[in-house]
């Protein structure tokens, strides 16, 4: 979809948690290490929420400094959205909670759950109710507590994800060349059993059975999401340029979902994108999903990578299955 008024990004933000949990740690208590995890995934460490953190908390972080950067109050806010699939708990929205933190009573809140893929859902959303002109500043996030969900215990899946949370503050802008142009949402839920966590909802509610399978945990198949997430990464890159109408040349910078090294070189590969303009930071983070993007975000727009003018262009796919794009002009 394309858009008549744009969403324009006024600010970014975001928060990692203190802990660092490297590969040499995966080492004293799996069989595992540091080279086997490198080579397959890019990562080197990735940060956990401490004991008393929650997602409430790292979205409160990250929205904070997003909100700061962008040069306003959270009384400014018209809208909350909160992408993430390890919410603060069942009911309220975990995006109600981060409202209560900043003060900003009286906006709207809901959270949205698309997994990895949330954080670009949740612009797009947000993206329409600017064009339409129902709201006019509006702060997404993307938070995710994804050591909560990991088992600790599965060699495979344990060593990609990470704790964290990144935010960007929207605005209506009537400049022409800045803002949202272009996004795409899309979805298979035929592949649901690739990428999900079996108890805890209303068909498997918790019990002793289920926590004593250890069912409360990702459970994932890495070689099917790896092929599916190299054949999106290629077909949202080339479905935005074509729908755009621009060529790789004129993208400053592809932020990538972090989902894994070998997949995004391997997309980028096939159609012929330059890795020096692929923001990568999988090896410090680790897959934070819905969280990633933002993080990145934020990080590449501190240390200058990208700058105001750039045009940009994020993907990301993940469990549902879910894929999404969001071309935008600094």
């Amino acid at each position: 979809m394309t858009f008549r008024q744009r969403a324009a990004i006024i600010g970014t933000g975001s928060y990692l948690p203190e802990r660092v949990l490297s590969n040499a740690d995966f080492e004293k208590f799996l069989d595992t290490s540091d080279e086997w995890i490198t080579t397959r995934t890019g990562i080197k460490e990735r940060r956990i929420a401490a004991d008393d953190e929650s997602t409430v908390d790292l979205a409160a972080h990250a929205a904070r400094a997003a909100i700061e950067n962008a040069g306003i109050q959270p009384s400014d806010l018209d809208l909350i959205i909160c992408a993430s699939f390890t919410p603060e708990m069942p009911l309220p929205s975990t995006a109600c909670l981060v409202q209560q933190r900043l003060g900003a009573a009286g906006c709207g809140a809901f959270d949205l759950a698309a997994a990895c893929s949330g954080f670009v859902y949740g612009l797009s959303i947000a993206a329409q109710f600017i064009q339409t002109g129902v709201y006019r500043t509006v702060l997404v996030i993307g938070a995710e507590t994804m050591s909560r969900f990991t088992d600790y215990q599965d060699r495979g899946s344990s060593i990609l994800f990470g704790d964290g949370a990144g935010a960007v503050v929207l605005q209506a802008t009537d400049q022409a060349d800045r803002g949202i142009r272009y996004t795409k949402m899309a979805a298979d839920g035929d592949g649901w059993e690739l990428l999900f966590i079996p108890a805890g909802g209303s068909k498997r509610p918790a019990s002793r059975e289920t926590v004593e399978k250890r069912e409360h945990y990702i459970q994932l198949r890495g070689r099917e999401i790896y092929k599916f997430a190299v054949q999106k990464m290629q077909f949202l890159i080339q479905d935005a340029l074509e729908n755009c109408g621009l060529t790789a040349d004129q993208i400053a910078m592809i932020v990538p979902h972090q989902v894994n090294q070998r997949i995004i070189d391997s997309a980028c590969e096939h159609v012929g994108f330059p890795s020096d303009k692929v923001y990568v930071n999988i090896d410090r983070t680790g897959n934070t999903s819905a969280a990633s993007i933002p993080i990145a975000l934020d990080e590449a727009m501190r240390n200058g990578k990208i700058r105001r003018g750039d045009t940009i262009l994020m993907v990301a796919f993940g469990a549902g299955l879910t894929w999404a794009s969001a071309l935008i002009t600094i």
